[in-house]
C-alpha cells in the first residue's frame, strides 16, 4: 500500500489564519553577536534588505558574519497572516515563508554582495522546500526595498538563471516582491542569532556548489 504525501500549497487570503493585531511575544532589543538594535530603529544612512533561503536559523547567520552588515533578525514574510507565531508559520497556514532582515551599510557590502550570498547559501530551484526542510515556509523570495533592489534581485536571478542551467540544475522559483505588500513580522526571542546561542544547533543552509556571478566587485 503507497501512502500519498500532500504536497504543500500555499493558502489564498481567505483560507489564511486571521492572525492578531498586536505580537504575541516580545523581541530582544538587540543582537547577540553584532550588539546592535534589532527591531530600529537604524542609523541614517543604513538599507534595508529581506530574504528567504529556507531555515532561518543557518541563513541568519550567513549575513551576521558579511562585513559591512549591522545587524540581523528572522521573521516571518510573504504572506497573509498578521503577528503570526512559529507554530502557526508552520502549519501552513500563513502564506509566510521564513525571512532574514539584514540591515547594511550600502558603503561597505552591496545589494548585490548581499544577493550573491543569499544565492550561493541554498537551492533556489525546489519550490517549497530546502533539502529536507519541506513546507511553503521553506521557499526562496526576495522582498526589495526600493525600485534599485529590485531591478537588481531580478537581473541577479537571470543571471544565476543561466550558470545553474549550464551546471544541469532546474528553474530558480524564488519569488521577488516588494517588501510593502509583504510585512515582515519579527520571530520569537528564542530564534533571533539561534546559532550564537546554540553552536551545535541545527543549520540546514546549503547551496548547489555554482557561484553566483554578481557582487563580485568592491564597494566604492
Amino acid at each position: 500500500m503507497f501512502l500519498s504525501r500532500r504536497v504543500p500549497e500555499l493558502p489564498t487570503p481567505e483560507q489564511a489564519l486571521r492572525g492578531r493585531e498586536t505580537p504575541a511575544f516580545d523581541v530582544p532589543a538587540r543582537h547577540t553577536v553584532l550588539g546592535n538594535a534589532l527591531l530600529g530603529p537604524y542609523p541614517e544612512g543604513l538599507e534595508v534588505a529581506d530574504f528567504g533561503l529556507g531555515c532561518f536559523w543557518g541563513a541568519e547567520r550567513k549575513f551576521w558574519e558579511t562585513p559591512g552588515v549591522w545587524t540581523t533578525l528572522v521573521g516571518y514574510q510573504g504572506g497573509f497572516t498578521s503577528n503570526p507565531t512559529y507554530e502557526e508559520v508552520c502549519s501552513g497556514r500563513t502564506g509566510h515563508t521564513e525571512a532574514v532582515r539584514v540591515v547594511f551599510d550600502p558603503s561597505v557590502v552591496t545589494y548585490e554582495k548581499l544577493l550573491k550570498v543569499f544565492w550561493e547559501s541554498h537551492d533556489p530551484t525546489q519550490g517549497f522546500r530546502q533539502g529536507n526542510d519541506v513546507g511553503t515556509q521553506y521557499r526562496s523570495a526576495v522582498y526589495t526595498h526600493s525600485e534599485d533592489q529590485a531591478k537588481t534581485a531580478e537581473a541577479s536571478r537571470g543571471a544565476y538563471q543561466g550558470v545553474l542551467t549550464g551546471s544541469g540544475h532546474g528553474t530558480i522559483t524564488t519569488e521577488i516582491l516588494p517588501s510593502e505588500s509583504r510585512t515582515f513580522y519579527a520571530a520569537e526571542a528564542y530564534h533571533q542569532q539561534y546559532l550564537d546561542k546554540n553552536p551545535g544547533g541545527y543549520c540546514g543552509i546549503g547551496g548547489t556548489g555554482v557561484s553566483c556571478p554578481i557582487g563580485v566587485a568592491p564597494a566604492e
